[in-house]
């Protein structure tokens, strides 16, 4: 069976100088032991640095708000999370019983941390050169088909930029209901445009992503005449 060091090299195109560093890096806390908690906060922010710097020269004319979001979209749990499961990280990471048990080598937060936690473990191992050419390697595709600014933005930043293009005012958002016990909560809002006389209403487990909701239906509403 291939040992953890040599998938690392395989997909990676890495070799560990120190294999304890690899072993710490793929074992969850839950496992007990030495855990790689740590190795991911470091490894946060050394791919945070390394994105903003690719970004910085691969979309030189790109302004600040677009470079901050298409960092944001490129190390968020999500797309780590994809990247995991893409390697293959899940198969070599070491949970307790309890996460083993209900799945969590397939959990988004587990896999997104996991490969934080490889990156800062490389940074340790070799430095800098190492671990951005591990992650320009994990990167390759989404470096190469960024989205534009307006697939970024959210929906209530949106709709405003819509109307203020109009010269309409904002919209107005109010909490219509709250149902549900307080660990699992439903929040329905309503979105109000009274300059075109629209209004939408939606759902959400908070009230942010209601109000997110309620703006992307107005949005569609709006196009729709």
């Amino acid at each position: 069976m291939t040992s953890a060091a040599g998938w690392i090299e395989k997909t990676l195109d890495y070799r560990f100088r120190d294999n304890e560093r690899l072993s710490q890096a793929l074992t969850h806390r839950s496992a007990g032991g030495r855990h790689n908690e740590r190795l991911e906060f470091l490894g946060d922010a050394v791919l945070g640095m390394i994105i903003a710097e690719t970004l910085f020269l691969r979309v030189p004319d790109a302004e600040e708000g677009y470079l901050t979001r298409l960092r944001a979209n490129l190390v968020r749990r999500e797309t780590l999370a994809e990247i995991g499961a893409e390697i293959g990280l899940g198969d070599w990471l070491r949970l307790g019983a309890g996460e083993l048990k209900s799945g969590g080598f397939r959990r988004a937060s587990i896999l997104a941390n996991g490969v934080e936690a490889v990156l800062g473990a490389i940074y340790l191992d070799s430095g800098l050169g190492a671990v951005r050419s591990v992650i320009e390697r994990l990167y390759a595709d989404r470096l190469q088909s960024l989205p534009a600014d307006t697939e970024l933005k959210d929906s209530k930043t949106r709709l405003q930029e819509i109307l203020q293009s109009r010269g309409l005012d904002l919209p107005e958002y109010a909490t219509e209901s709250v149902s549900g016990e307080a660990h699992k909560r439903h929040f329905e809002v309503a979105c109000r445009v009274a300059a075109l006389g629209f209004r939408t209403t939606a759902g959400g487990r908070s009230r942010r992503q209601a109000e997110q909701r309620a703006a992307k239906a107005m949005i569609e509403r709006i196009q729709n005449g």
